[in-house]
This record gives C-alpha cells, structure tokens and sequence, in this order.
C-alpha cells in the first residue's frame, strides 16, 4: 500500500496508524525501515505532526475483511453514508490479530458499501465505540464522504452524546473534566506533561441511591475519553473493570460490560446539507441494570 495524505497533528505513528488502520507496531517497523515519510524526509516514530504536513506511507497492504453475519440495526442510509447501531461487545473493525467478528465484517455480510480511504482494515470507520460500549456510530460509504465526515470530526461539528451510570454520588448538576490524555501501554491515562487536550461536558440526569446517571458530551474526540475522565474523578463508569468500575455493585447490577451507551448523533450532512440527527434508546440489558440500581 502507497499512499500520500496530509497529516493530522499528533505523534507519527499514532497518526499513520489511525489513517491506515494499521497496527501501531507495523506503522513503526514502517517508519523505522523508513518507508514513511514526513514532507519527503524520514522521521522517529514519536516525531510530533503540527498538521498539514504531507505524509508518504508505503506499507504492505492487508488482505480485506471478509463479509459475516449477523446484521446490525441500520438507522440511516444514503448512497454517501449509515449510521448504524453498534451492539455491546462488538469490535469496530479488524486488527492484524483479529481479522473478523467486527462490525466491518458485519456491514460487509450485509452489503454495505465502506469507503476504501480508510484502509484495508478500516474501510469506512471515521470514529470508532469501544468494544463494551453500544450506540449509534456513522460509517462512510465513498471516499469522498470518508473525507468529509473526517473533517466534520476533526472541526468538531458533530453532536454526540453518551448515557452512563458512575459509582457514587455526583456532587454538581452539571461540570466538565478538561484533562489531557496520553498512553501508558495499554492503557489510556491523564498525562499533563504529554498528553492531547480532551474535554468532556456531563450533566446529571439522575442520582440513585450509590450511583449517578449521567449524560456525557465529549468536545474532543479521544481514545477512552469519558471513561478516563471519569476515572479520574472518582466516579468510574460501573461496569468498567478497566478503568475501576468493576466489583460487587457492577454485579449485582448485572452489567458485564461498561454502562456506556452513544444514543445521540446529530451532525449536517456534508455532502447534501441535510440535518441528520438520531437517538438510540437503551439496550434492553442497560434498562434492566438501571432498574436494579433504582
């Protein structure tokens, strides 16, 4: 694969490897063998992009996912995109480890054209929901709108909005957490020395007898980013074993995955002007668990 594009600002390789969808560890065995570029020079993996810059990237191509089932919920549908419904525990796209059981492949076994631009193992992906987290997600059909709604994104002119419940008892109706993020292995964790500026608004919408129900708009776009936040206040998404929502409650709850669901998508359309805006109640097995903690 040999592609130009101009780039986002961020680390290089966290940057190569989220316009390819290619592991982090290929795109650096890429940069270090030099086959990627910066403005036609070789740079370190950790070299920081301002933006705008031209990247040349020639890495080798992956196989394309193949087409399973079952189908998702489709909640929008035009020749340039879909927003579909993305249920819990499923992956948003391939990995080089894990070739199939995403939605990708899903979206395939249904027929759903997938944007080329984003990469053999991406094709279509603009943003992504975690594994644990369910709800709305939009998915490019052409380049050309693979292109648009990555700007869309980038501009920060699209309207999400999560639900979530949090151990304790939230003090404030309304707050924001304006905390960078950074990477440590594995992990997502506030780094105000290194880390990308993410920001989070949360308003309550209920508060039950040791936990709080609350909707979250993130302003940025970050890997983990309400999670961690939240984390970092003292009120982890139950359910989220990763980030210190796991335990007793979580279980008595009956959640085995994170209360973390993307119920509103608002965004204009960039290619015919139309307003697209959705809601996606919660899944039966949140409601249920939001019955108990009641």
């Amino acid at each position: 694969m040999k592609r130009t594009v101009e780039a986002e600002e961020g680390r290089l390789d966290v940057v190569v490897a989220r316009v390819t969808g290619m592991p982090r560890a290929d795109v650096q065995r890429a940069i270090t063998a030099g086959t990627v570029r910066v403005d036609g020079e070789p740079r370190e993996k950790s070299f920081r992009l301002r933006g705008g810059e031209r990247l040349t990237i020639e890495i080798e191509a992956d196989a394309p996912p193949e087409a399973e089932g079952p189908p998702v919920a489709v909640r929008y549908r035009d020749e340039h995109l879909a927003v579909v419904s993305k249920p819990a525990g499923l992956v948003t796209h391939p990995t080089a480890s894990r070739r199939g059981g995403t939605l990708v492949n899903r979206l395939l076994g249904m027929g759903v054209p997938l944007a080329a631009a984003g990469g053999a193992l991406r094709p279509g992906i603009v943003h992504r929901l975690d594994a644990g987290t369910s709800g709305l997600l939009v998915v490019a059909a052409t380049d050309e709108a693979y292109g648009a709604l990555r700007k869309l994104f980038h501009d920060h002119e699209v309207d999400r909005a999560y639900l979530a419940v949090v151990r304790g008892l939230v003090a404030n109706d309304a707050f924001a957490v304006d905390a960078p993020l950074g990477r440590r292995a594995s992990k997502i964790v506030v780094d105000a020395t290194e880390g990308r500026r993410a920001e989070t608004g949360f308003a309550v919408r209920e508060r039950l007898e040791s936990t709080t129900f609350l909707e979250a708009t993130p302003r940025t776009g970050r890997t983990h980013q309400i999670r961690v936040h939240l984390a970092a206040i003292g009120h982890p998404i139950l359910g989220d074993r990763a980030y210190g929502g796991g335990g007793d409650d979580a279980r008595a709850a009956g959640l085995d995955r994170p209360f973390l669901h993307a119920w509103r998508l608002s965004f204009v359309h960039p290619l015919t002007g139309a307003d697209v805006s959705l809601e996606e109640d919660l899944p039966p097995e949140l409601v249920a668990a939001l019955e108990r903690l009641r």
